[in-house]
């Protein structure tokens, strides 16, 4: 599958990708799993959200048993400028470069963006499954559209439905004790349920889980270094 060029492609394929059930659940003779990360971020200083060409720094880290086992980190261009439910145009391809390079296949992806919480139920954790042929799970700081409260208890591993309608399309979850939860999505082929499964099972001490958190950290040291270099050549 390759990534649509326009916003017209983009939403025909996200209506296509919706209807493809779950199905996936992790191998019973699968342990421990092996879950990989991938996160984007962009250079710094610009106005606005986000533009076409700003320059971007993708990271995948694959984690097994807690411990960081493959990593690699691509640079690249945003294809699109930022816009709320067409993030597979400005992040797709430097995020399916990223997770490429590993240089084993992950049983999962974690992905920094939505899934099923989309208004056409197919945001980039789904697209990017699909791609790359991988389950995945999405995992943010905010919803897109779905709806739910925070749940009651304090302690990590409580959760509350996310919805967009009357469908559930997620949960929250607090995986620190007194911190603010994550959204955690359905992805590509899997569940709500089994998306809140394989992200308390890769939590390590941070709020953030393991895979995701060590893609994050890879992407902005690297945008970090560069953006060093980059100033010593202007200025020798």
């Amino acid at each position: 599958m390759e990534w649509p060029a326009t916003e017209a492609d983009l939403i025909r394929v996200q209506l296509e990708l919706a209807t493809v059930g779950a199905g996936w659940s992790p191998p019973a003779d699968s342990v421990p799993l092996s879950v990989a990360g991938v996160f984007v971020c962009f250079g710094r200083g610009g106005t606005g959200p986000g533009a076409t060409g700003d320059p971007g720094w993708a990271a995948a880290a694959l984690v097994v048993d807690g411990r960081l086992v493959d990593s690699g980190v691509v640079t690249g261009e945003a294809g699109f400028r930022y816009e709320p439910g067409l993030l597979a145009l400005r992040e797709g391809p430097l995020l399916e470069a990223a997770a490429a390079g590993l240089g084993s296949r992950p049983e999962l992806l974690l992905v920094n963006a939505t899934g099923r919480d989309h208004p056409r139920r197919a945001g980039l954790a789904v697209h990017l499954g699909a791609v790359l042929d991988v389950p995945t799970v999405g995992v943010t700081h905010r919803t897109l559209v779905a709806q739910g409260s925070f749940p009651k208890s304090e302690e990590p591993g409580a959760m509350a439905p996310l919805h967009v309608g009357d469908e559930m399309v997620g949960h929250w979850l607090r995986t620190r004790p007194g911190r603010r939860p994550l959204a955690v999505h359905a992805g590509w082929r899997t569940d709500p349920d089994t998306a809140v499964e394989i992200v308390l099972a890769v939590i390590g001490r941070a709020r953030t889980p393991e895979p995701l958190r060590q893609a994050r950290r890879l992407a902005r040291t690297a945008r970090a270094r560069d953006s060093v270099i980059g100033r010593h050549r202007k200025h020798p």
